[in-house]
């Protein structure tokens, strides 16, 4: 008799658990979550002062200012989270755009650009410069969710200066680029055409306070914020990012323990016989041939991995605590 084929989880983005808590009949709290990327040794968020929880959110608390310092621009706006702000772009764009958007990368993207009417040209890694001369946008994940590709900021600047030329936009978003400050494009905004996306989700492991900013030129920039209105992020949420971007040496050390990890996940898949295709600090990807049998043998095993079926691959994040390395290393022996 044929064993069928096991039943995919659904996973529009990484997380999910209770999805998977009932389909495996595993308790939520016995899952090891990697399927999304997020620093599971975040930022010590420490209390919330009364106050802040009783009053409106103020814009001159230290959250602007704290963010200059970090990304190396005042040309911020602050929303809740980039994802805010990649829904609401498309609608400044006028008339119907060609927008160029790397396949797979963040599906919420090209979601969003095609529910605003855009055409989206789906692209590689190789494609980008021959199909620049018809594009009006060029959206690109840097490094690459969930490839790992990294853009050269020589090659960024230029497509955003073709781009440019003809009244066309580069959106980079970096939701992944804080161990590797360096390649980020903020400090080089604002410029006419070029939109920065940055998050406190993942280096910081700030998922839940929803804390993003855009980065770009004033004119957009005003345009944005009269979409979203005043107090687009909680008091909580704005007292809590502004202490972990002026926290340098939390940073510096944050930086330097995810190099490290980021090292041995890669190593740990490769010892279990999946070669990364790619990856980052937070996340490792590799490509396999039944990504939703691998997906459904870890789940019995209480892992849950970030599945993509087109190409068939897994991203795994990090794990947190020593033994939840371990309970990889055995299931990934399990389920070879």
């Amino acid at each position: 008799m044929q064993t069928p084929a096991p039943k995919a989880l659904i996973q529009v983005h990484g997380g999910g658990i209770r999805q998977a808590a009932v389909r495996y009949g595993i308790p939520e709290a016995d899952w090891l979550d990697l399927s999304t990327g997020i620093n599971p040794h975040g930022y010590p968020a420490g209390e919330v002062p009364p106050a802040v929880w009783a009053r409106l959110p103020e814009p001159d608390d230290g959250l602007e200012a704290a963010a200059a310092n970090y990304y190396g621009t005042g040309a911020l706006l602050p929303v809740a989270g980039s994802q805010a702000a990649i829904q609401l772009l498309p609608a400044l764009r006028e008339g119907t755009a060609r927008v160029g958007i790397l396949e797979p990368s963040y599906n919420e993207h090209a979601r969003a650009w095609r529910e605003a009417g855009h055409d989206v040209v789906p692209l590689d890694g190789d494609s980008i410069e021959a199909a620049l001369p018809g594009l009006d946008v060029l959206v690109l994940v840097n490094p690459n969710n969930p490839t790992g590709q990294r853009f050269d900021r020589a090659d960024l600047l230029a497509w955003h200066a073709t781009l440019a030329a003809r009244g066309g936009w580069l959106i980079v978003d970096e939701a992944f680029m804080d161990v590797t400050p360096e390649a980020s494009l903020a400090k080089d905004a604002p410029r006419e055409g070029l939109v920065v996306l940055r998050s406190l989700g993942k280096f910081f492991g700030l998922a839940g306070a929803r804390v993003g900013f855009v980065i770009a030129g004033e004119e957009l920039r005003a345009r944005l914020a009269a979409r979203l209105g005043p107090w687009s992020l909680s008091g909580p949420s704005r007292w809590i990012a502004a202490r972990a971007l002026a926290d340098l040496a939390w940073q510096a050390e944050t930086r330097r323990m995810l190099r490290a990890r980021g090292q041995r996940l890669e190593n740990l898949l490769r010892a279990r016989g999946l070669e990364p295709a790619g990856g980052t600090a937070l996340f490792q990807w590799c490509r396999v041939a039944d990504p939703a049998g691998w997906q459904d043998r870890l789940g019995a095993q209480g892992i849950l991995v970030r599945r993509f079926d087109q190409p068939g691959s897994l991203r795994f994040g990090l794990p947190g605590q020593e033994h939840e390395w371990k309970c990889l290393e055995q299931a990934l022996g399990a389920s070879s």
